[in-house]
């Protein structure tokens, strides 16, 4: 079996099958017309340049396309690059299909729902307990399969699902060290709190920004759907407005996206939750790529820093 595309090392040689995930036209310093490709499988991606690109490989190299490439893993500015000898289009003679190149969430839906249906459950507040229950019926299917970003963190399949389910979690263990804690608000909060992004992305693979995520935003998405559900089931008052403000606020700065800076203790915790789970799951998933005694690639969302693998880890 090949092994995955992020465990090739620099100077190795690849003959294998990718998916093309994204593609960017560029122009050479020569004048001439290139192809930046990102292609995946399902252990993680690879950047390659298709130099003096044809009208036909544009039109062949698209989105969603399988590729059969042979190259040379390359180090350029730090930074893993394929460098392409050889490239085509699959064929239904190569029997391979985009299912078998997409990288999953570590967890099966059906387990992610029922950690999500137990925690609705232990709600105690009514009103609380309706309105996540409502919006998270309401968008189960696309909840469950949607990534939870276009790139940096959680950018798989079921990667929403399973970015709040490890948030949830988190969020268990905060309410025991610290009892303070509305639970009820702090879980709802952390099921909502992006749920917006099934409106604000295409889909669940190669995922882009729709007129309404450009246009409005998964924050503002969300707080209007909550307002909508709210009225749909006759409830009003301070649980409908807090709910409201855990979205607003959950990026913790307007500089970062939020309209409002967390003024209630749970959205202040919902929103270090949020960021340290997002972190962790760029950080692990770069570590991954790398042996011990090596550092990763520097990491943009992380202030573009690059992170080292001690030696004496497992």
């Amino acid at each position: 079996m090949t092994k995955g595309i992020i465990h090739y090392e620099v100077g190795e040689q690849i003959d294998v099958y990718l998916l093309v995930k994204s593609v960017t036209k560029g122009i050479a310093s020569n004048g001439k017309p290139f192809l930046t490709l990102i292609l995946q499988d399902k252990t993680g991606e690879i950047e390659a340049k298709l130099w003096d690109a044809s009208l036909d490989d544009e039109n062949t190299y698209v989105p969603q396309s399988i590729v059969k490439v042979l190259g040379d893993i390359s180090n350029y500015r730090g930074r893993t690059q394929l460098k392409i000898r050889n490239i085509r289009p699959a064929n239904a003679s190569d029997h391979v299909r985009v299912a078998d190149f997409l990288e999953v969430a570590p967890m099966k839906q059906e387990e992610m729902m029922e950690k999500l249906t137990q925690y609705i459950f232990e709600m105690k507040n009514p009103n609380i307990q309706r309105i996540t229950r409502y919006l998270l019926k309401k968008y189960e299917n696309k909840f469950l399969e949607y990534p939870a970003a276009t790139k940096n963190h959680h950018e798989f399949i079921s990667g929403l699902a399973y970015h709040v389910v490890s948030m949830l979690d988190l969020a268990k263990a905060i309410v025991k060290l610290y009892p303070s804690l509305d639970a009820d608000l702090l879980y709802a909060g952390i099921i909502l709190h992006d749920l917006g992004k099934v409106i604000e992305l295409s889909g669940p693979v190669s995922a882009t920004y729709t007129l309404e995520g450009n246009l409005l935003g998964h924050i503002s998405i969300m707080v209007s759907e909550i307002s909508k559900a709210a009225e749909h089931l006759g409830i009003s008052g301070e649980e409908v407005i807090i709910l409201q403000h855990l979205v607003l606020s959950h990026h913790g700065k307007a500089e970062w996206g939020s309209p409002k800076p967390p003024m209630v203790k749970e959205a202040e915790i919902l929103h270090y939750i949020d960021n340290l789970d997002a972190k962790m799951n760029m950080m692990d998933r770069a570590l991954e790529k790398v042996k011990p005694g090596e550092f990763t690639e520097r990491i943009f969302a992380l202030d573009n820093r690059s992170f080292y693998k001690p030696t004496f880890h497992r």
